[in-house]
């Protein structure tokens, strides 16, 4: 009989956001594809890759404590991502890291692995889905479209880190979501750092598809996503001027009713600061052109409070934004100085107190247009994925207007028994809060 060789395991640990979370996901699939296997505990594994944070100071706090955990629980560790990007901010406080590399080197992870225990081939365990490997749900995935960006904010440090904009080429984008669809994803979450500059970089280069051409570009990608039969939602979008070319596809049912735009504050004074597009009077009558088309859109945004030099007036037109726009979904930051940010050296640095009382008031005004809208839903039907079934009539589900993870959630009683992950229900919202819905689902 075959013996059957035991595969070398890695622990995996994913932090940052979702781009961090696809590059984890190649990084696995690679070394799923060469014989590796993947313990859930540190101390089960052969060695321990942690995908760092660095955007923030209170994030490369928590991926050195990350770092720690796994030498102190297994003693192998490499390390990758962001704070990859200055080795010496990791290798000062964990001298004792294997290897350190920058982001999106998956081959210098994949080849430090190798150095540490050396993959073992057999035909027998060396398999992976064709989708590859994914740290989500089967039901949805992330799809990233572009890597960089050519922004320069003056609160980021993301170029100086993962540099500029560079756009995968469309058919590449095209054919992995025909493969997430086929493997039985029904959710695609595009995502980048700056979704709408899409192809800019490609000079919008055309490329085989599906008997035909598509551009590398932003309206005509959704367009392509949009044929495909299952939900397609935008991340992390600019609001450029090309951005209302999408809102039709909106409206005819092709992508998502939502948009993921991170305004970052509404005064001109503060805007220019940061070194932020967008003109606030002419964006909000652009959002209201948008509803006028799609009644139903959501828009989700971040914010930030507390930049240096933003005043109080500043900060009273950045909550008459939130009312007169109608933000349905916004997370909110208070101002964080980061190593290496130009923002740093911006004079009227604004004090801790002041910070926090504005962020409360912030999320005051925010929870309240978040409650009226939820309310608004009571007794009417939404369409949902299911997220979850607990088996004894619940689940967890999601409505249109609901990204995984970072918004609300629709939870339903007396689910019918051939209800399961992944499938679209149509709800009845018998309930509300300020963020989440409850309801059965009707058919």
């Amino acid at each position: 009989m075959k013996q059957v060789k035991k595969a070398p395991t890695v622990g995996m640990v994913s932090l940052g956001c979702p781009k961090a979370l696809v590059d984890s996901e190649r990084i696995m699939t690679q070394l799923r594809s060469e014989g590796y296997d993947f313990s859930a505990t540190h101390d089960g594994a052969d060695v321990v890759i942690v995908n760092t944070c660095g955007f923030l100071d209170s994030a490369k706090e928590e991926s050195l404590a990350a770092i720690g955990d796994a030498l102190k629980e297994n003693g192998k560790v490499i390390v990758t991502g962001c704070m990859g990007a200055e080795p010496e901010s990791i290798t000062k406080i964990h001298p004792k890291v294997m290897a350190v590399t920058g982001p999106q080197q998956y081959e210098d992870v994949v080849g430090a692995v190798h150095d540490v225990v050396a993959p073992v081939h057999d035909p027998y365990v060396d398999l992976v889905p064709e989708a590859g490997l994914k740290l989500t749900p089967r039901h949805y995935a992330y799809l990233k479209i572009s890597e960089g960006c050519n922004n320069r904010c003056t609160f980021c440090i993301i170029p100086s880190l993962r540099g500029d904009l560079v756009s995968r080429p469309a058919h590449h984008v095209l054919f992995e979501a025909e493969k997430l669809v086929n493997s039985g994803v029904k959710e695609l979450l595009v995502i980048s750092q700056d979704t709408s500059a899409y192809g800019v970089d490609l000079k919008y280069a055309d490329s085989p598809w599906k008997g035909g051409r598509v551009r590398a570009k932003f309206y005509d990608l959704c367009a392509a996503l949009g044929d495909m039969g299952v939900w397609v939602r935008l991340h992390y979008v600019y609001p450029y001027p090309h951005v209302d070319d999408v809102i039709p596809l909106m409206a005819d049912g092709k992508i998502l009713p939502y948009l993921d735009i991170p305004f970052q504050h509404a005064s001109p004074n503060v805007l220019k600061a940061m070194k932020r597009p967008g003109n606030v009077d002419k964006i909000a009558d652009r959002i209201g052109n948008w509803r006028k088309q799609v009644p139903d859109l959501t828009l989700r945004s971040t914010f930030i409070v507390g930049f240096p030099g933003e005043t109080e007036s500043d900060f009273e037109m950045l909550l008459d934004f939130m009312k007169d726009a109608k933000i349905d979904r916004a997370g909110c930051f208070k101002y964080e100085a980061v190593q290496g940010a130009k923002a740093n050296d911006i004079d009227g640095a604004i004090p801790e107190e002041v910070k926090q009382e504005r962020y409360d008031r912030f999320m005051q005004v925010q929870q309240g247009i978040s409650a009226a809208k939820s309310e608004a839903k009571i007794d009417t039907i939404v369409q949902c994925i299911v997220d979850e079934v607990d088996g004894e009539g619940g689940a967890d589900a999601r409505s249109m207007a609901d990204a995984p993870e970072i918004d609300g959630k629709v939870f339903l009683r007396d689910v019918p028994s051939d209800v399961k992950q992944g499938d679209y229900v149509s709800v009845l919202v018998e309930d509300a809060d300020a963020y989440d819905l409850y309801g059965v689902v009707v058919e």
